[in-house]
């Protein structure tokens, strides 16, 4: 009985072994894809523990979720549906979980931080029912996830002009437009924003920029008339038009 017993101990101790080399391995192969990073945002806005980024060229690849389109798939089809989008309801908990949870794998997500916006605009607070945090925060979030990214810089200032902070929304701006770069599209959405919030002057800049790139929408040049501050830009005869999105 006493060399049974002990041959039953050892396959036991081998079967823990065998199980704790498995669960070591899947281990290791998650650690493969989870996030490298883990960084704390200033303002009480928590930590990052890292994210996918929503643009396609900069979304890193994994053998799960080969493409950013088959992630986000997955995350918008449980989280992020257009009846959450519309904020009618939540789809697996409150409309602020789904949209956390949607921000939290993706913290750059454009309709995900415009939807927790209009939430909180909605609820009338700062920071929506069930949500992680508050709208501010998930902002900054998104832009320390992704500095580089000039759609969430837009959104932040656009946020930002809302509650009158308009000398920081001008500057969220500001690293909008230095990121645009050659874009005409964010040039001209860029004075868009500069237009709400009544910068006259840098709305036509960047609306000349627009022009000087090719594009010809009319809809900010339309409305710099319509306030009398819109001046014909300088012809460049080198710029090749694109076709009026309108």
């Amino acid at each position: 009985m006493r060399f049974s017993l002990f041959g039953e101990r050892n396959r036991l101790q081998a079967c823990l072994q065998l199980c704790g080399a498995i669960c070591l391995g899947v281990a290791l192969q998650l650690a493969m894809y989870a996030p490298s990073f883990a960084q704390e945002v200033p303002g009480g806005c928590g930590v990052l523990k890292g994210g996918n980024d929503y643009r396609p060229d900069r979304y890193k690849a994994n053998s799960t979720f080969p493409t950013q389109r088959s992630l986000a798939n997955m995350v918008e089809s449980h989280h992020f549906t257009p009846r959450v989008e519309a904020l009618i309801k939540g789809e697996s908990t409150y409309l602020a979980g789904d949209i956390s949870y949607t921000l939290n794998k993706f913290p750059n997500h454009p309709r995900a931080l415009m939807a927790m916006t209009a939430l909180g605009e909605k609820e009338k607070t700062s920071k929506p029912a069930y949500s992680d945090f508050s709208v501010e925060c998930w902002f900054r979030r998104a832009a320390q996830f992704a500095p580089d990214d000039p759609m969430v810089r837009m959104l932040f200032s656009r946020y930002l002009a809302k509650t009158n902070r308009l000398t920081e929304a001008d500057e969220q701006l500001a690293v909008a437009a230095s990121l645009a770069g050659d874009n005409p599209l964010t040039q001209n959405n860029v004075g868009l924003i500069y237009f709400d919030m009544k910068n006259y002057e840098k709305a036509l800049i960047h609306a000349h920029k627009a022009y000087q790139l090719g594009l010809r929408i009319p809809t900010l040049p339309d409305r710099l008339k319509s306030v009398g501050k819109w001046t014909e830009p300088i012809q460049d005869l080198s710029s090749k038009p694109i076709k009026d999105l309108e």
